[in-house]
This record gives C-alpha cells, sequence and structure tokens, in this order.
C-alpha cells in the first residue's frame, strides 16, 4: 500500500512539481524497485520532460519486464521510442501492444499514425487514423483525431509550382 501511495503523490505532482515528483518516485521505487507503475512514470519524466530518451528507454523497458501486459507502460514507451527516432522498435511496440488485453486500441492506432507521418508515409497515416477515429472512446478523442487528420491532409497538399502561381494571379 505505501508504494501506491508514493506512486500516487507523484503522479499527482508530475509534470508540474518534479521535486516532489522525484522525491515520491524515490519512496515508492524504495519499497518496490520492480512497482511497474513508478518506473513508467520515471520513463515520462525522463522522455517528457529531461528529453533524455535512452535513460527513458532503460525505465520503460524494465517496467514492460516487470509487467509484459501493462496497458499504459506501451503508449508512453511507444511516444519515447518516436521521439527519438527509433522506429523499427516503436513498430515493434506497436504490433505487440495492439495484441494486449484491454489496452486502448484507439491510442495505439493513434501512434501508428505517428509512425507513419514521421516518415512520410501520409496515406498510411491517414488510414490509422481513421481506424482510430472508429474506436475512440469519447468526443473529445473523436475531436482531436479530426483535427489530426486535417492536419496530415494539409502536409498531402503539393504546393503550386511557379508557372501555376504566376497564372493565378493575373
Amino acid at each position: 500500500m505505501t508504494t501506491n501511495k508514493y506512486y500516487f503523490q507523484a503522479l499527482d505532482n508530475f509534470p508540474y512539481n518534479l521535486e516532489e515528483t522525484m522525491e515520491a518516485l524515490n519512496y515508492a521505487l524504495s519499497y518496490d524497485d520492480h512497482n511497474t507503475e513508478s518506473l513508467c512514470l520515471l520513463g515520462r519524466v525522463y522522455s517528457e520532460v529531461l528529453q533524455d530518451y535512452e535513460t527513458a528507454k532503460s525505465y520503460f523497458e524494465e517496467a514492460m519486464q516487470v509487467k509484459l501486459d501493462s496497458v499504459s507502460t506501451p503508449l508512453f514507451y511507444i511516444d519515447c521510442l518516436l521521439n527519438n527516432e527509433d522506429y523499427e522498435e516503436a513498430k515493434k511496440l506497436i504490433d505487440y501492444a495492439k495484441k494486449i488485453k484491454g489496452i486502448d486500441q484507439s491510442r495505439i492506432r493513434y501512434r501508428k499514425a505517428i509512425f507513419f507521418e514521421k516518415q512520410g508515409q501520409f496515406k498510411k497515416a491517414l488510414k490509422a487514423l481513421e481506424k482510430a477515429k472508429k474506436t475512440a472512446p469519447n468526443k473529445k478523442y473523436t475531436d482531436f483525431l479530426m483535427e489530426r487528420i486535417e492536419l496530415v491532409k494539409s502536409k498531402m497538399k503539393k504546393p503550386k509550382n511557379k508557372a501555376q502561381k504566376k497564372n493565378s494571379n493575373k
């Protein structure tokens, strides 16, 4: 119970009060150094705040080894891998995470879309976003996905060449 107490304190302080977050995580991990949620949150600190992706990866990997069927760790781990441009690892984890019972399939499909988008594969990104939209858990997330679809579509539009611009200005 003490581990959860400190984990929740850390989660409550993240990302706004890193000193309190880290102190609570250190306490939580001192009680249970294999606590999946605490390891995942520590990975998030290194990934999302400090942008130390290699250190973050080590915490995410440890969390995944402790609990292979975690429904939260893969989502944040995939984000870290994508931000670090570790695309092959990200692809493997996306494929694995899709098979985890209880994981939010919409959020996994969104990350698959980001995977394709970062590599310039916009049609595949749109397809993944459309699939994510079909399984979105609520309207707010659906609206978020719709905005992302429009963003990807805008990236697909080909810029007019100079001759077309001159003719359209006449």
